[in-house]
């Protein structure tokens, strides 16, 4: 069995599409992942796979690439803070609507929330959160983190709204979990909610080929309201924004028009 029968097989199994990602760096992912258990060829894998459920878990939430923390990139959030936030409650009031994609185990959304309070009364912030794999969901649901999660957070937050558990784990408020609702969501195939004022998706673009991009930009657009923002990573400009239906004034900040 080759790398192509190997994703469709994927495919079929769990609905999940590889050819979407670029594939060098997938497949050099799996492989690395099938060294480790012994295996050296696709088909003994497969047929692993498709017997032993918690080897399949381990697949999905290894090839779903899970790098989080909170406050990633200060200066963005500081942006979200200061300028993004204050003018989506003049445009929209109080009670946004708020999607965190690919949310991870929900360092994102988590910080979203907290951000949000300096705001509007914690009972206004919903945050509807997805990710692809329920592995990093219930992890999220958690909301335990261990200190380095933790490093670029301001103190403030960090004072506020976490509990030191021992000596290398934080858990988070149940006043900011309450905030947030977390999903199961695959970008590529799941329908994406509506008349959203802000959609963070952050460090997971970098993962798709340029059509998958394409497709999900346009999603994105689509799923915003006139004048709302998306908020992308630090790596992830989007070149052709104005074809895509956005304009901005600030760098990883999209605004529909």
């Amino acid at each position: 069995m080759d790398y192509e029968y190997f994703k469709q097989f994927i495919l079929k199994l769990t609905t999940i599409d590889l050819n979407q990602y670029k594939e060098r760096q997938m497949k050099r992912r799996i492989e690395s992942l099938m060294a480790r258990h012994g295996y050296q060829d696709f088909e003994p894998y497969s047929k692993a796979l498709k017997d032993d459920k918690d080897l399949l878990n381990e697949f999905i939430n290894f090839i779903t690439i899970n790098v989080s923390e909170f406050y990633r990139n200060p200066s963005l959030w500081d942006t979200l803070d200061k300028k993004i936030i204050p003018e989506l409650i003049d445009r929209f009031g109080k009670n946004l609507k708020i999607w965190s994609a690919a949310c991870s185990t929900g360092d994102e959304p988590y910080t979203l929330a907290m951000v949000m309070m300096n705001h509007v009364p914690d009972a206004n912030i919903k945050i509807i959160a997805t990710d692809i794999d329920n592995t990093v969901l219930s992890k999220a649901k958690a909301g335990l983190y261990m200190e380095n999660s933790l490093k670029g957070l301001p103190k403030e937050y960090k004072d506020k709204y976490f509990e030191k558990i021992d000596d290398r784990t934080y858990a988070i408020s149940d006043k900011v979990k309450k905030c947030v609702e977390f999903k199961q969501a695959d970008l590529l195939k799941d329908r994406y909610p509506d008349s959203c004022d802000l959609i963070v998706c952050r460090n997971v673009m970098i993962y798709f080929t340029e059509e998958a991009k394409a497709v999900i930009y346009k999603k994105f657009n689509d799923s915003l309201k006139k004048d709302a923002f998306l908020f992308v990573g630090n790596t992830e400009q989007i070149m052709n924004y104005k074809e895509m239906g956005y304009t901005f004034d600030d760098l990883f900040f999209y605004k529909k028009v």
